[in-house]
């Protein structure tokens, strides 16, 4: 896999872009529309963050038609924290919500989330594919004007595939599979279709659209004709393969998650060959679910509503791809951490950022840029200002936390926080005396590969640091 600077943007493919794009106009004395659309387990590593390996024409284009911005971060690298997250608008600590288990609704009853907010304010909200994690229990009925609506498709496509998934009992079937199918034939493909009708259905009310994309969750299966847009013997394991130096080992990913598929090791590292299976499979999901985010939008635009809706694209954390010999999320470093948004808002100028910004900060900015008032609670902040220019001084932090169990101590949290150069971990347990820092200096270190909180000439730093920390999200929140 090519190496590529997650912070670099290719400013100049974008101008390009932007300049054959049709600034829009919002229409007069309407409600805005939002086109929520949400892509699990994205990783920014896109043509439009500065991977021209990978084939991702029509986010790449929505980017040079809104905002893109260059350091986004999710506050908890799982799907059910994160997406509760930015669905409520409060923190994991606020929420409770640590695991795939917890509903808010036993924790929080009376939030509003962002979804309801918008219904009780004239919108019509549907929800179709993933937005919430779980399809009954942790989906959330009280979001949406009618119920959440799933696509039934098998995941598997071919004779091999579903045997081999039949078989494996309570564990799954093979992480990766290249069917000749049709794009409806999968996932992502009938919920590009459910929103291509329900656009045409709703064209004529205010709406909040959530569309949710499976892809490029494992299992990494997308039809063949999207793995035929990568050649694999071109595709180069990561180039860091091994751990943070003096990192602690149980805040490691483990990646259990992928170790339950077929012909993956039980422990110890996938082998080379395998690893370019795994990114391959991977890339071919990102074009698959771009294709269907295309389709999408382009209906959107056909029916005429571009001028009068709010796009916003999200993917729920990062992915590891074999970087530090890692795969799947689960960590607070920054492959976990760092995802990818765009906002495109009707009538504004393109603009690239590299303000801090956090998921969070979604609920208030959609709220904002639509005229939709504030409920109480909220734990980030619009990041409209950054819409409108994308150099105004912003955040001075991002939060981010993970939960470990710590050998000899018991369960502990992470909390880490990016700041400008920095990204800085500190391990706690409750009721326990127990402290762990991790420290990486992002200018001179981007793929964080040696921790140096321990080192001597770094104590005055990590006392500031630490302050900085313990200060908390308040403290770090833009001046308006």
């Amino acid at each position: 896999m090519p190496h590529y600077n997650r912070r670099k943007f290719l400013k100049t493919g974008l101008a390009s872009m932007a300049a054959t794009a049709a600034g829009p106009v919002q229409a007069a004395n309407k409600p805005m529309n939002v086109l929520f659309i949400a892509v699990d387990d994205l990783r920014p590593e896109l043509g439009c963050y500065g991977a021209s390996h990978v084939q991702s024409p029509h986010i790449d284009r929505l980017a040079s038609q809104g905002t893109l911005f260059n350091r986004a971060y999710c506050q908890q690298a799982v799907c059910s924290p994160s997406r509760t997250s930015l669905m409520t608008g409060r923190r994991p600590d606020s929420t409770r919500v640590w695991d795939l288990e917890t509903n808010f609704r036993d924790t929080i009853p009376d939030v509003v989330t962002l979804s309801q907010q918008f219904m009780r304010h004239g919108y019509h909200a549907e929800s179709m594919g993933k937005i919430y994690h779980g399809r009954t229990r942790l989906n959330d009925p009280q979001s949406w004007s009618v119920d959440a609506w799933f696509p039934n498709n098998p995941a598997y496509q071919t004779g091999e595939g579903q045997a081999i998934f039949k078989n494996r009992g309570d564990r799954n079937g093979l992480p990766v599979e290249a069917p000749d199918v049709p794009d409806n034939a999968l996932q992502d493909g009938a919920t590009a279709d459910r929103a291509v009708q329900a656009l045409r259905r709703l064209k004529d009310q205010p709406f909040f659209l959530a569309t949710g994309f499976f892809k490029p969750h494992l299992p990494f299966v997308a039809p063949k004709k999207y793995f035929d847009l990568y050649n694999r013997a071109d595709i180069e394991p990561a180039d860091n393969p091994l751990p943070p130096k003096d990192s602690p080992e149980w805040a490691w990913a483990k990646w259990g998650e992928l170790r339950k598929y077929w012909g993956m090791p039980q422990e110890g590292p996938v082998s080379d060959a395998q690893a370019r299976e795994l990114i391959h499979g991977y890339q071919a999901c990102v074009s698959y679910t771009d294709a269907q985010i295309g389709r999408v939008i382009s209906e959107l635009d056909r029916l005429g509503l571009r001028d009068n809706t709010v796009i916003v694209l999200w993917g729920d954390h990062g992915w590891q791809l074999g970087d530090h010999g890692w795969w799947c999320k689960h960590t607070n470093y920054e492959t976990s951490a760092h995802a990818p948004l765009i906002i495109s808002v009707p009538g504004q100028q393109p603009g690239v950022t590299n303000a801090l910004v956090e998921f969070v900060d979604i609920y208030p900015t959609l709220c904002e840029v639509c005229g939709i008032p504030l409920p109480e609670g909220l734990e980030g902040d619009s990041f409209q200002p950054l819409v409108e220019d994308p150099e105004h001084p912003w955040k001075t932090a991002a939060f981010s936390q993970y939960p470990r169990s710590i050998p000899g101590i018991g369960r502990g949290m992470g909390y880490s926080m990016r700041t400008d150069w920095y990204r800085f971990t500190e391990w706690s347990a409750p009721g326990n005396d127990f402290r762990a820092y991790e420290l990486y200096d992002h200018q001179r270190d981007s793929q964080e590969d040696v921790n140096i909180a321990g080192h001597s000439a770094n104590a005055e730093l990590v006392k500031q640091l630490t302050r900085q920390l313990h200060a908390g999200w308040q403290a770090a929140r833009p001046a308006r």
